[in-house]
């Protein structure tokens, strides 16, 4: 046990690149809790339904999908740290393609500016968290990539804020009548015409200086030496692929994973429809989203903490646990105290995703970097369950009571879906504390 305590989690000559990648857990964080509450805001402005609105979830996590296993052979060819220049390329591109977007008009090119983004995200995703994982002791990887990720949130708080002051609160059609009515609703076709452009403006700005700033992160690590892992033999992605899809622990991690991203996109999206169902609107609702965002946070470092002293997969069960009774809370307790039960989920999902990804690659070597690919592919889970969660929306309409699903309004019923994502989590934590030896 002394001998272990002795293991650096991070070497002090590496402590910089070390920071400089972190940083970039921070810079996801941003893009994912900015866009979160853009399915709202373009249903309102475009006047879509729920389904229709998802699919900025769909672009969003689709894109991870997509670009995961080029990103993974562009690691093994080359390094991480290219593998990192390119995805904040694709990063920044997306960004500023928010510019014709908004321009144009066009809802489809807003999904197209969002599915390139990610192509960058999954780029930085599928590298950034092998790479932190390399840095330093296999006895400590899960517990590093754990401080990585502490740095998330963060970036998902600052993303929060600039949703909420400068689009939210920026946007006239968010504006309602005293009688609680959206007043963008009942004006005429060349005023909402007016409303649409100007409000569309508003979501493009902060996109592009997104952009600007990422291709400051570009140049940065662009100039920096960066500490680069052992190079692997000469073995190709096919093979590697093969290895790795004989390992029960991988694959597990692979599925558990796109549950685990599919209840976290869904609590963190549809908050606000929740909110606004008991009469909050969204810029108002931000605010529990806020909640949510520091809670997770705070949990991340105690959490992190544990891991000191409690198994990985016995603390990952257990926090499944007390999700699936907190999404039971947000189902059938009605009004704020439902809403305060879903902002509670955000405590039990703070220790999954990095604690699955670490005990998912555990022993993987240098397979690790396509192990990444398919792990990050998982997040794909983030596109399509929110569509499934939209479809329920939309039962009996695109309100969130029309009809009543087991005595609870629809958007209460709704969240037995991030439920049933928490049980197939609390499995694979119970797998890996019970069969993997994790100590």
């Amino acid at each position: 046990m002394k001998s272990e305590q002795k293991i650096p989690v991070v070497a002090k000559e590496i402590l910089f690149p070390f920071l400089l990648i972190t940083s970039l857990f921070a810079l996801w964080g941003f893009a994912n809790d900015i866009t979160n509450p853009m399915v709202a805001a373009f249903k309102r402005i475009l006047e879509l339904n729920n389904t229709q609105a998802s699919w900025v979830q769909a672009a969003f996590y689709g894109g991870y999908f997509t670009m995961a296993l080029p990103a993974a052979y562009v690691v093994k060819k080359f390094s991480y740290k290219v593998g990192i220049l390119v995805g904040l390329a694709l990063y920044a591109v997306g960004a500023l393609m928010f510019y014709p977007a908004a321009a144009m008009e066009n809802y489809l090119f807003f999904l197209l500016a969002l599915y390139v983004l990610t192509f960058g995200l999954a780029f930085l995703e599928t590298t950034a968290n092998p790479y932190i994982l390399a840095m330093g002791a296999e006895e400590t990887a899960t517990l590093r990539l754990n401080l990585a990720q502490a740095f998330n949130p963060l970036g998902a708080l600052s993303g929060l804020f600039v949703a909420q002051f400068f689009i939210l609160g920026a946007l006239q059609s968010d504006d309602m009548a005293e009688d609680g009515s959206y007043i963008y609703e009942t004006l005429s076709e060349s005023a909402k015409a007016a409303v649409k452009t100007s409000d569309l403006m508003v979501i493009r700005n902060p996109y592009v200086g997104l952009g600007l700033f990422v291709i400051f992160m570009f140049v940065v690590i662009a100039m920096v030496k960066m500490p680069e892992g052992k190079k692997e033999n000469q073995v190709g992605l096919r093979e590697s692929i093969k290895r790795i899809f004989r390992k029960e622990r991988f694959v597990g991690g692979m599925l558990t994973q796109m549950f685990y991203v599919g209840a976290q996109i869904m609590c963190w999206t549809y908050i606000y429809q929740y909110a606004e169902n008991i009469g909050i609107n969204n810029r108002d609702a931000v605010n529990y989203a806020y909640a949510a965002l520091v809670i997770f946070l705070i949990s991340r470092f105690l959490c992190t903490y544990l891991l000191k002293f409690i198994n990985s997969g016995r603390l990952l069960m257990m926090l499944s646990l007390l999700a699936i009774l907190f999404c039971a809370g947000t189902i059938f307790i009605q009004g704020e105290i439902g809403l305060y039960s879903l902002v509670m989920v955000s405590f039990c999902m703070s220790l999954m995703f990095p604690t699955i990804y670490g005990i998912a690659l555990t022993g993987l070597g240098d397979d690790a970097k396509s192990a990444s690919a398919f792990l990050v592919m998982a997040i794909v889970g983030g596109a399509f369950m929110p569509m499934l969660q939209g479809l329920i929306l939309d039962i009996g309409g695109s309100g969130y009571s029309d009809v009543r699903i087991l005595g609870v309004p629809e958007v209460n019923f709704s969240f037995v879906l991030p439920m049933l994502c928490f049980f197939v989590v609390a499995f694979y934590g119970h797998r890996a504390y019970k069969k993997y030896d994790l100590e």
